[in-house]
């Protein structure tokens, strides 16, 4: 015990001497800590359990009774908080407090719940309404009080903090659309689960119309005894959803999360992230530990030659690890806390985000400082076993080089990777989780192979310039340092190109399999039949305003015979295997809409559509030149079926080629008997906030507009690529930058030399900027084709089987989608800025050394 604590003390002390290397190796060591904490500290927080958000449903009452539409029975789990009804038509009579009670007798508090749209500040916004009397008792902690005082009569409402923030106060007057209010602000609440909602709360009825038809209504409920389990059903027979305290408090510490058999498959994933987590700062903190090794070699020479044996040696170096590890692990923790309650507490009141209490999952969180402990020791051995090794007299006399290890044959590579290759091939099937497993062999391949790897490149060493020359022949003789640095370097770029095949060509996929009727980039802009001539046209000037110099062209709305607005869907004729009914609100108008969709005129189908007949863009909605149009009638949220027409067709080609289902010419309509009228909107530029313009329009023209764009996902998917892109280049830097300063202090003696025969300054730079850069080259030159294999494996589980699982091999991804710009930036990029950062911070100032005779 006593040597050990000696070798602490010893490790401490010069980990306090050599301040910088100390923080380079907490800083690989205790960011993955760091990071991961924050965001698990994040994500419990975020996370808002079923009692949690009790609070903010049921207030302090015994239970919250939800309507339906239909009389129908209804399910749901345990909270109440998922109720739905299965069939979409029924008895349609609203509930009445008496009928409520015969079920569950006590005292009840009606609620409505809806959305308005809302003048502030910088314009109009939507924002969602709670009317329930806040005033009442068994409301307490829904909606806690602020600032003023909760509404009172029908013109009064509160408002959220968020809300607040957007320069409401108190005593102002708001406008609301949809429908038409002007009530006054009279207190400011915060919203317990959701601090950066947009809302407002009123006395029922105060800003809402009545809502007694099963559309987010119902009463909050006192009762004399506790609702259980069987009175729950009960109600939920009668076409009820309940929420029920006592149900909650039953069921207080479930965590369905692991419940089924999803646990096993979370299991799964998270040894195998932990493996590739531990092996990467491994990868990148044993350069960091060799560096101290070579600074430290003339003391560890001198606790030799004073009768330290090899075993001390280790236990120092080791000792290292732990006093490093130890100390990054805790402070990833204790700044991981703050930073991730920080961050999710932000992200909540900006980004709308549920935020509960303040939660640490300590169990996870510890298990992470573990991994940190435990990946510092783990990346001290080789330090270790190399220090162990050395010749004291040698390193005492100034002469000591790296111990050489024996070349050896990449057996233990070739197996590994042979075996990770045919487990991927046989995951390629089995879905997501499989394939993650599969790669920890095929990684663990590609490190093992990398020294033999690196002793391989220097064969080329003598074709080279001179600056390159140099520093493949000496990152050959210290094949260790190499090999870690490069492994590393690999993995990370293997990790990056994996994820960057597989995410693109899921996006690609997803872009393929998104069927629309629309170009990519329309936006559509419309209301209701009902909508009359005059609002019509503040329609178009307004949307003519916000789009100027977009192309915008006119459509139809199809209406019964008193004017209802119907709701048309083009169904799949392509046999009793094809969904049927997919097409919905097909595109209604003449030449100038077909035009637009098709981004060129075509004389046949134009005339094709001027004599009666629909264009369909896809032939699996045409059979025997005929398309079949099903015709619904929307009340609230329920659709019911009028009629089924026919109509003539022919079959064209959209502008897109995901552009499928028809359009439908109004005369085609009237024959059948139906009405059209212009009331839709058509522009080829999409809104930047979507949300936003819809509630201006709304607050300015008409409170039941609505506004859709068809978007695509290339932002997305750079930002993902970007994302993967700056990751990578974390860690390919502090990885090549660790090798490279233990290249630079090797080849001193060799720099020093090139100086004194007159090598200009930057000559040294050159020559640790290609260390630099044959270090990182190396990595992404392996970890391309590597990654490349795995992207291409992981495209089947993401494509096709969504995670789950086949055995038809050839139902695999139609197209596989390889981002070369983000390749490029990465196999070809960061190297050279590896290279460009390391030779603009090399020292070039001559440092005369002892010669030992």
């Amino acid at each position: 015990m006593s040597a050990f604590l000696a070798a602490l003390r010893i490790s401490r002390r010069s980990a306090l001497r050599a301040k910088g290397r100390t923080a380079l190796i907490m800083v690989m060591i205790g960011l993955p800590v760091l990071v991961i904490t924050a965001v698990l500290t994040g994500a419990a927080t975020t996370g808002v359990t079923p009692q949690e958000k009790a609070v903010l449903e049921i207030g302090a009452a015994d239970a919250r009774i939800s309507t339906f539409p239909f009389r129908l029975p209804v399910k749901q789990n345990y909270d109440g908080f998922s109720a739905y009804q299965s069939q979409s038509t029924g008895p349609m009579r609203p509930w009445t407090v008496a009928e409520i009670n015969t079920l569950l007798p006590g005292r009840l508090l009606r609620y409505q719940e809806s959305v308005v749209t809302t003048r502030l500040p910088d314009g109009f916004n939507l924002a969602d309404v709670l009317e329930v009397d806040l005033r009442d008792p068994m409301t307490a902690g829904m909606r806690p009080l602020k600032q003023g005082r909760y509404a009172a009569a029908p013109g009064e409402v509160a408002i959220s903090s968020k809300l607040a923030d957007s320069g409401v106060r108190v005593g102002d007057t708001l406008v609301t659309r949809r429908p038409e209010r002007t009530v006054k602000v009279v207190g400011v609440f915060d919203n317990p689960i959701r601090p950066g909602i947009l809302e407002l709360t009123a006395l029922p009825e105060g800003l809402l119309p009545h809502q007694n038809d099963g559309n987010s209504s119902g009463w909050l409920a006192d009762t004399a005894t506790p609702v259980m389990g069987s009175k729950v059903q009960q109600l939920n027979r009668a076409g009820l959803g309940v929420t029920s305290r006592a149900l909650l408090d039953a069921h207080t510490g479930d965590d369905p999360r692991f419940d089924g058999p999803g646990r096993a498959k979370d299991l799964v994933v998270l040894v195998v992230a932990i493996v590739l987590v531990i092996m990467e700062t491994v990868l990148l903190a044993g350069p960091a530990f060799a560096v101290g090794l070579r600074r430290r070699r003339r003391e560890l020479a001198v606790i030799s030659a004073q009768g330290g044996s090899a075993r001390h040696l280790r236990m120092i170096v080791l000792a290292d690890g732990l006093v490093l590890g130890g100390a990054a692990a805790v402070l990833g923790v204790v700044l991981g806390i703050g930073p991730g309650l920080l961050v999710e507490s932000i992200a909540a009141r900006e980004l709308n985000w549920t935020q509960g209490p303040a939660d640490v999952p300590w169990l996870p969180v510890l298990g992470v400082a573990a991994l940190g402990l435990l990946s510092g020791l783990v990346a001290a051995i080789v330090p270790a076993v190399q220090a162990s090794r050395q010749n004291t007299a040698l390193v005492l006399a100034g002469r000591a080089a790296e111990v050489r290890g024996r070349a050896r044959r990449p057996v233990l590579g070739i197996v590994l990777l042979v075996v990770g290759l045919g487990a991927t091939g046989y995951a390629m099937t089995r879905g997501v989780v499989s394939m993650t497993a599969a790669f920890v062999p095929f990684v663990l391949g590609m490190v093992a192979l990398m020294p033999w790897l690196v002793q391989a490149g220097s064969r080329i060493a003598a074709r080279l310039p001179l600056p390159l020359r140099l520093s493949v022949r000496d990152a050959a003789r210290h094949r260790v340092r190499t090999a870690s640095a490069a492994a590393a370097v690999m993995a990370a770029t293997m990790g990056a190109v994996a994820l960057g095949i597989g995410s693109s060509t899921a996006y690609t996929h997803r872009e393929e399999a998104n069927i629309t009727v629309f170009p990519l980039g329309t936006t559509v802009i419309g209301g209701a039949t009902e909508m009359d001539g005059q609002t019509w046209a503040r329609l178009k000037e307004a949307v003519r305003v916000r789009f100027p110099g977009t192309e915008i062209v006119a459509g139809h709305e199809v209406a019964d015979a008193k004017g209802r607005t119907l709701w048309l869907t083009v169904n799949r004729m392509c046999g009793p295997a094809c969904p049927q009914r997919v097409y919905d609100r097909p595109p209604i108008g003449g030449a100038d809409l077909l035009a637009f969709l098709q981004k060129r005129r075509d004389p046949q189908a134009a005339a094709a559509l001027a004599a009666g007949k629909a264009v369909a863009f896809s032939s699996d909605v045409v059979r025997d030149g005929m398309i079949e149009v099903t015709v619904d009638r929307q009340e609230g949220d329920t659709r019911t079926t009028t009629r089924t027409i026919r109509i003539p067709a022919v079959v064209s080609t959209g502008a897109d080629p995901r552009q499928a289902g028809a359009m439908i010419p109004p005369q085609a309509l009237a024959e059948a008997g139906f009405g059209a009228v212009e009331r839709l909107l058509y522009t080829a530029s999409p809104p930047q906030d979507e949300r936003r313009m819809e509630a201006d329009l709304r607050g300015e023209v008409d409170g039941n507009l609505f506004l859709y764009a068809e978007r695509g996902n290339a932002e997305e998917r750079a930002f993902v690529l970007m994302i993967l892109l700056g990751a990578a280049l974390v860690l390919v830097l502090g990885g090549t930058f660790a090798a490279t300063g233990l290249a630079a202090a090797d080849m001193r003696p060799d720099l020093n030399n090139l100086s004194a025969v007159g090598a200009a300054p930057r000559v040294r730079r050159l020559v640790v900027a290609a260390q630099a850069a044959y270090i990182a080259g190396l990595g992404a030159a392996v970890g391309l084709p590597a990654g490349s294999v795995a992207g291409v494996a992981v495209t089947w589980p993401l494509t096709r089987y969504g995670g789950g699982r086949s055995r038809d091999f050839l139902d695999g991804p139609a197209v596989i989608d390889v981002p070369w710009l983000f390749l490029a930036a990465l196999v070809l990029g960061l190297p050279l800025v590896a290279a460009l950062v390391a030779g603009l911070f090399t020292r070039t100032r001559l440092v005369l050394a002892r010669r030992v005779a």
